[in-house]
């Protein structure tokens, strides 16, 4: 596989697990999903991890999965690049798994004595990442390693944290978000 095709699988298979998220603050608000509960004196997850923010943004990331998948045979023909489809369990995964990322890094924050919205580098950047991986190679462990060779891993653990860096400053000057990190 040479360098553009591994950029643009390792970018189409993560699209349904970059998604989630910048939909979860559009939709945000809502009932958040620790209740106001603490431990320690610390908020579990804080005002931030709402139920409609994670149901969204779950709802968001699969339903791009299965447009991906219509528009698969057209953009490979495009792009002259096999492009991978994502099969159900992975339709659901990937999001799922990038809502449950950022909530685990939230979880992590409050335990660190970090506030809402403060910098945690490389865990912002990569939480979702990790989860949303996980969670698909336990629902489609075959599919999981025919897309996700170790070059392509390596383009999503490189690109991820400038695309990342780059929606949230765009997001911050459009004034959704309060921190550009």
């Amino acid at each position: 596989m040479g360098v553009f095709e591994t950029v643009a699988v390792a970018l189409w298979a993560m699209l349904p697990a970059y998604v989630p998220n910048n939909a979860a603050v559009l939709a945000g608000g809502g009932r958040p999903i620790d209740a106001g509960r603490t431990w320690n004196g610390r908020r579990l997850l804080g005002d931030g991890k709402t139920w409609r923010g994670t149901a969204v943004g779950t709802l968001a990331g699969a339903a791009l999965a299965l447009i991906l998948n219509a528009a698969e045979p057209t953009v490979s023909d495009l792009l002259g690049v096999a492009l991978p489809t994502f099969p159900l369990a992975v339709v659901v995964a990937l999001p799922a798994g990038a809502m449950l990322g950022d909530i685990a890094a939230s979880f992590l924050k409050r335990r660190t004595g970090r506030e809402r919205g403060a910098a945690f580098p490389g865990v912002d950047q990569l939480d979702f990442v990790v989860f949303a991986l996980l969670l698909a190679f336990l629902a489609a462990p075959d599919w999981f390693g025919d897309v996700f060779t170790v070059p392509v891993l390596a383009v999503v653990v490189v690109a991820t944290p400038v695309l990342h860096l780059t929606t949230n400053g765009i997001a911050y000057a459009l004034g959704l978000k309060d921190e550009p990190w």
